[in-house]
């Protein structure tokens, strides 16, 4: 499969991203956790640039690859702590809003407040937001594994 753009992102919406990401990682949240996030969500989509790009920032971040391996299995595994398994159900549920789903239920959002401040939550809500947003322009465009942003 070839990829559908050779061209780069206008530079005014990079720098926009930028600053959204600059403001994710002001929040507080541990880096690690939100590597788990944008990982978790990129599965789901089946996006393989983010994947790739997602584990190397991880692994940067000090992630074992014991944890990364299991992160598709987050649930049936004993790696991942209560707080990180409540931003991971988050991101499924925020995830996966296909038609009937339930999305993020009071259970599911109550058991993320309780390890993230506002701030926090703000952050790893704004965190798979943009992954979903670049999952969904890379499965578009055929964007390639092999890179890191």
């Amino acid at each position: 499969m070839e990829a559908r753009m050779k061209s780069r992102a206008n530079p005014d919406v990079t720098t926009a991203i930028q600053h959204l990401y600059k403001a994710i990682h002001a929040s507080g949240v541990d880096p690690r956790v939100l590597d788990l996030v944008h990982l978790r969500a990129s599965q789901i989509n089946g996006c393989s640039p983010c994947v790739f790009a997602g584990v190397a920032a991880a692994r940067k971040h000090g992630e074992t690859d014991e944890r990364l391996h299991n992160v598709v299995a987050w649930r049936e595994t004993p790696f991942f702590t209560e707080a990180e398994r409540a931003a991971l159900a988050l991101t499924e549920a925020a995830t996966r809003i296909q038609d009937g789903a339930p999305g993020v239920t009071d259970e599911i959002w109550d058991a993320a407040a309780a390890h993230f401040d506002e701030a926090q939550l703000s952050a790893i809500n704004l965190e798979i937001a943009l992954t979903n947003f670049f999952n969904r322009i890379n499965r578009t465009v055929r964007e390639q594994a092999g890179r890191s942003w």
